[in-house]
């Protein structure tokens, strides 16, 4: 996957930390295990990493994006009860 060149935040000159309540924002640089993306993957500046990561973080605690995601190899897996 290529690394954008640019920090997008700077390019549309958005704050991260402003955009907490954007899920579809925030979203695309969550893996899909839930983890915080790294800059190498993001290309965002350090400074705008850190904003974006404290963001990420502002929206889990107001529950706006969650904390913890399936397992994508458990997501096949069908789930049997005791009758």
């Amino acid at each position: 996957k290529a690394v954008p060149n640019v920090d997008i935040f700077q390019r549309l000159d958005i704050n991260p930390l402003v955009e907490y309540k954007n899920f579809s924002l925030l979203s695309n640089f969550v893996s899909d295990m839930g983890k915080i993306l790294p800059r190498r993957q993001t290309g965002l500046t350090a400074k705008n990493q850190r904003k974006l990561a404290k963001a990420i973080k502002r929206a889990r605690s107001f529950g706006l994006l969650p904390s913890t995601y399936r397992r994508s190899d458990e997501m096949d897996i069908p789930v049997f009860t005791r009758n």
